[in-house]
């Protein structure tokens, strides 16, 4: 334990250091918190477990017994006897205790005036049974089996389930009898319950009536090709409508749902293809202002300088693929060949993009053309440096929230590891 407690010394000096970012040079920083809550995780159990097998062994000589239908356990000792052995393994079976002849009795009794309401379930009274009797095998916390014998199984099953189709009018008398056993005590409880058959009132009673009608007229008729169903009931006229099927409505709804959900997964899939557009043209900012930087700092136009980026990103389309923001710039170069002023095409450009980088950089573009291009290279190395500092920040962003992301499941494996460590040894300690 003394280790233990060690161990949480070093983890809050280690905390403090690592807040004052002196850390050791062999403990890789991105790794610090992870190896933090493993070694606090594992330090943990080790304390718990170590504290339980302290409480298991403390009793000494003393060995406690499970409690009344508890069941036995096992208990493991290594065994000294002086000159003759030297820790040789012993395991000793420890029985549960057990009540004596008068306690079992006092049990009994008390169990059968409780049987007298348990048996009955859902009815009233022993006197008028309609549904089905609760014959338990075990009743609460007493650790005595008990076995049920009827004197008639024609209403009444061995699990006492009420046979509807066997009970009469006039009710039928059934003894049921419960052996409660305990080790070699043993006890009778006797009880008689007259069974009925369901009582059937309002409309229950009128659609018996009528099925009953029915299942006559159809056995009468078994060898016709049809029958018709009875037109009255005790006088009384019957009209028979087929139930109308729904699976005409059950479709529409069906077809109703599955258009929403289209329209639901189209926006869904349109809003990612957006986000991943928007990442892709986000990724590639600084690259364009580095290309454009560079170019115009060998003495060329701007517009020379996008025509150039322009041919180079189709020349290598079909081996990098489709981008984003490289497709928008070629929107602009056939706009500026197509008749719109320079300014304008860098306007629309930004405004395409949909992005504030794009706009500023549009905006910077179309504002240098109306008032000279001197300091527009100075401007465009400042963006490209804050550019390429954006990403760097939105990668390691990214790289942290890929890295929180996974504490989720390690935190749930730690917590079921626990569970399966530390539940089991608590429940063998016996205070």
């Amino acid at each position: 334990m003394l280790v233990c407690v060690g161990i949480y010394g070093l983890l809050l000096f280690g905390m403090w250091r690592k807040r004052r970012g002196k850390l050791p040079d062999w403990i890789p920083r991105e790794e610090a918190k992870k190896l933090f809550l493993v070694l606090l995780a594992s330090n943990t159990i080790a304390l718990a477990l170590m504290a339980a097998d302290f409480l298991e062994t403390g009793s000494g000589l003393l060995l406690e017994r499970n409690s009344y239908g508890g069941g036995e356990k096992t208990e493991s000792f290594e065994v000294t006897v002086e000159g003759e052995l030297e820790g040789e393994p012993l395991d000793i079976e420890v029985g549960e205790r057990e009540y004596t002849a008068s306690e079992i009795q006092d049990i009994f009794v008390q169990m059968m005036k409780k049987l007298d309401e348990v048996i009955l379930g859902d009815n009233e009274s022993r006197d008028h049974v309609e549904t089905d009797l609760n014959l338990v095998e075990r009743l609460g916390e007493y650790p005595v089996d008990i076995r049920w014998e009827l004197s008639n199984y024609e209403v009444l099953s061995p699990e006492g389930h009420v046979i509807l189709e066997r009970t009469t009018e006039d009710g039928t008398m059934v003894e049921v009898r419960g052996i409660l056993s305990y080790r070699s005590e043993e006890a009778v409880y006797v009880t008689h319950v007259m069974v009925y058959p369901e009582t059937k009132t309002g409309k229950e009673k009128w659609l018996s009536e009528i099925a009953k009608l029915v299942k006559e007229k159809e056995e009468a008729t078994r060898q016709e090709t049809s029958f018709t169903l009875p037109e009255s009931v005790d006088g009384k006229e019957i009209q028979w409508e087929k139930k109308k099927s729904t699976r005409g409505y059950e479709i529409l709804f069906l077809g109703i749902v599955g258009c929403a959900l289209l329209l639901f997964r189209s926006r869904q899939e349109k809003k990612e293809e957006t986000r991943k557009r928007q990442e892709q043209m986000i990724r590639d900012y600084p690259d364009i202002i580095s290309k454009l930087t560079l170019l115009l700092g060998t003495g060329m136009t701007v517009k020379q300088v996008w025509t150039k980026m322009v041919q180079n990103y189709e020349g290598q389309k079909e081996r990098t693929g489709e981008r984003a923001a490289y497709e928008e710039m070629c929107v602009t170069y056939h706009e500026m060949q197509s008749g719109v002023s320079e300014a304008e095409a860098y306007a629309r450009f930004g405004k395409r993009c949909g992005i504030g980088l794009y706009m500023k950089f549009g905006a910077l573009l179309s504002q240098n053309l109306r008032k000279g291009s001197k300091g527009l290279c100075e401007l465009l190395g400042m963006e490209s440096i804050q550019a390429w500092e954006n990403r760097k920040s939105t990668a390691k962003r990214q790289g942290e929230e890929a890295s929180t992301k996974l504490l989720l499941p390690m935190f749930g494996m730690l917590t079921v590891v626990m569970i399966m460590v530390i539940v089991p040894a608590f429940l063998s300690i016996q205070l």
